[in-house]
């Protein structure tokens, strides 16, 4: 979904549906197309504004020079699932009191049931000089199909300094992808261009770890020492000086929280995001949170307050890692949720927090963290996934992208573990 905010149209028409899913990236596919597979004759509309869909977990491989921007793009109509209305426009308001949305095009829609997977907003804007430097000197972000090409080339032209990764201070979509461009850009200069010997790497994180699962943070922090990375905890970027050059944090360090200001060459920014404006400015967010996040049962995905609603994604207030595969558990719970709305019966769907995210640590080496709610590891490989592995890498380039395309926006392979089948794919390479 667009996250650009926009003016709602005076109303033109009215229309219906049983169902309105609002968004059409992969929490919304997925979850309409196993919402179909059980029953096939539920009234379903996704409300989407896109033509192209993107499977934006490879934009870090995109970033690194591994794929091309084209090769993670489809068309949004090959997606949508069969029999479902596609709405091709943008959410301006939701009047959930009235189980109504209105959209920008004037369209007012009501619903007997809501499902709110509109991805998240990039709040490139709240760092002030970004939005005018991206693209240019240096200056790039995989979060935009935009730049994802541009970092690629920026490793390509690099010629020694200091090249600067940052982490913002709010969740973000694919919590590990600053650190995977990072190693990749490591591995590039050292291994590949030859500039390493005359570049600093530089993490700067808001936060005040390398990542929340110890057995996981054990592992990236003995990579980053082998690497010689320098990593500043609890920098926060609030400014880019494209003029200087610099880096312009908030920072806490042992004199108390003040300005830290950087020079760079290169600099990967992670922005800060947040839930669409829409839902910020609507009874369905979290009261008292800024990032205006839809407020769900974490088990269950049904809202707190309005029962006809559920959410999953990023825009949820689920308090886990924000991944394409969380998703992928997500989605049977909110099925089993709705449905048993539906039929009347107490029922719920049940998730526990599962999420996966493939840390890329270098060319041909990735740690697949995988974890639930209480960041216990969740492994579903028969090998130590606290470790790099090269078939973990193998799993990320290729099976990946293959089962979310073939199997995940089909609905299919959700009954029993996904992932299981994912192993058997890797181990017969």
């Amino acid at each position: 979904m667009s996250s650009a905010t926009q003016k709602q149209s005076s109303v033109t028409k009215t229309i219906r549906h049983q169902i309105i899913v609002v968004g059409g990236g992969a929490a919304g596919i997925t979850v309409t197309a196993q919402l179909l597979n059980k029953n096939s004759s539920l009234d379903i509309a996704i409300v989407e504004p896109s033509q192209k869909h993107y499977y934006q977990p490879a934009w870090t491989l995109v970033g690194g020079g591994v794929f091309k921007l084209e090769d993670t793009e489809r068309e949004e109509r090959d997606l949508i699932p069969k029999g479902v209305t596609w709405i091709k426009d943008s959410v301006a308001k939701l009047d959930p009191d009235n189980n109504a949305i209105f959209t920008i095009e004037g369209t007012k829609i009501e619903y007997d049931y809501l499902i709110l997977a509109p991805g998240i907003q990039i709040d490139w804007h709240l760092i002030a000089g970004l939005k005018e430097a991206l693209g240019k000197d240096g200056v790039t972000s995989n979060y935009s199909k935009q730049y994802a090409p541009y970092t690629w080339e920026t490793l390509q032209n690099f010629k020694g300094g200091t090249a600067i990764f940052t982490y913002p201070n709010t969740p973000i979509k694919c919590g590990g992808a600053p650190q995977k461009i990072m190693y990749l850009a490591d591995d590039h200069f050292k291994s590949k261009s030859g500039v390493g010997t005359n570049t600093k790497v530089i993490y700067c994180t808001a936060g005040g770890k390398m990542f929340p699962v110890p057995e996981y943070c054990d592992t990236l922090e003995q990579i980053i020492d082998r690497r010689k990375i320098e990593v500043k905890y609890r920098h926060n970027l609030k400014a880019i000086d494209p003029e200087n050059k610099e880096a312009i944090f908030e920072a806490v360090t042992e004199e108390g929280v003040g300005e830290v200001r950087i020079k760079y060459d290169m600099i990967h920014v992670a922005p800060p995001m947040s839930a669409p404006d829409f839902i910020k400015e609507s009874p369905l967010a979290m009261a008292n949170n800024p990032l205006g996040w839809v407020d769900v049962d974490r088990n269950t995905l049904q809202h707190n307050s309005y029962p006809n609603v559920f959410s999953l994604g990023d825009a949820s207030s689920l308090p886990t890692s924000k991944t394409a595969a969380a998703i992928r558990k997500q989605a049977p719970a909110l099925v089993a949720s709705l449905l048993n709305t539906i039929a009347a019966r107490s029922d719920r769907g049940n998730y526990q927090g599962y999420t996966c995210c493939p840390l890329v640590t270098g060319y041909g080496k990735t740690l697949m963290a995988e974890f639930d709610y209480t960041n216990t590891p969740t492994p579903s490989f028969p090998i130590d996934q606290t470790k790099e592995h090269y078939l973990m890498w193998l799993a990320k380039k290729y099976l990946l992208p293959w089962l979310y395309w073939n199997r995940m926006l089909k609905g299919s392979g959700f009954e029993g573990d996904l992932l299981n089948k994912k192993q058997e794919r890797v181990s017969n390479q």
